[in-house]
């Protein structure tokens, strides 16, 4: 089913600004042009310039020509877990090899992230994710066994696995996030492509379904200078934890 055009065009203007087509402090373009760009009337322009100005890309208004505020492109917390879907929903593309997977017992961190005695089979994912081609995610999950025994029938390789996972009746609704800061080991250094030592953005996640029983702890480390985190809240919502893309 093709996207609504409203999508379509803030889609279009979103790739725009994170290549740098559009640099922060461009005016973007008027509702005339991109009305005569999509061929399209107002509506669906108003709209998709309505969605960039809630995310924050652009400002200005009240008679004044819309501007570019910043690159960071950002990721609502109900798909948060796809990396994939994050990724493709930007107009970007995703990648990913996995390096390993494997049934092994639990040792004790683990055991206690997953609420599993110490020695439990579990399910072991190694897998570096890119965008564009660029390596920017090493991926570190660990499933509970009867969860990550469903992934040796597919290919993780070919696009979500968590969208798969969700496509067999796994629920992953509710997750837990720690995000610090730690130096690249030699492992992290050669798959990110990084500096041995370098700092990196760690992001500590268990997820669970709605009854509370854990079914994944993942260990993510992304390069900082491609990926930032950020929590927005109001007085409205629950706050809401966001992955940026860093356009470089």
């Amino acid at each position: 089913m093709e996207m609504p055009l409203h999508e379509r065009i803030a889609a279009d203007l979103r790739r725009r600004i994170a290549s740098g087509e559009l640099a922060v402090g461009d005016t973007v373009p008027s509702e005339s042009q991109l009305c005569a760009q999509w061929n399209a009337s107002r509506a669906p322009v108003r709209q998709a310039l309505t969605t960039l100005r809630a995310e924050g890309m652009i400002g200005g208004g009240r008679g004044k020509p819309a501007v570019v505020r910043r690159h960071t492109l950002s990721q609502p917390f109900e798909t948060f877990l796809s990396f994939s879907s994050w990724a493709a929903g930007l107009g970007h593309v995703p990648g990913q090899r996995t390096l390993e997977i494997a049934r092994r017992p639990a040792d004790a961190d683990i055991a206690d992230a997953l609420q599993l005695d110490e020695g439990t089979p579990v399910v072991q994912l190694l897998r570096q994710r890119l965008i564009d081609g660029r390596p920017t995610m090493l991926e570190r999950t660990t499933f509970v066994e009867p969860v990550g025994r469903l992934l040796f029938d597919f290919d993780c390789d070919s696009g979500s696995l968590y969208a798969y996972l969700g496509e067999q009746g796994v629920d992953m609704t509710v997750a837990r996030h720690q995000i610090d800061a730690v130096a690249a080991d030699e492992h992290d250094s050669e798959l990110l492509e990084v500096a041995l030592g370098a700092p990196l953005l760690r992001e500590r996640r268990r997820a669970s379904g709605v009854d509370g029983r854990p079914v994944e702890y993942s260990d993510d480390r992304y390069r900082p200078d491609m990926v930032s985190f950020s929590i927005e809240n109001s007085q409205q919502a629950h706050p809401a934890l966001l992955r940026d893309w860093r356009a470089s």
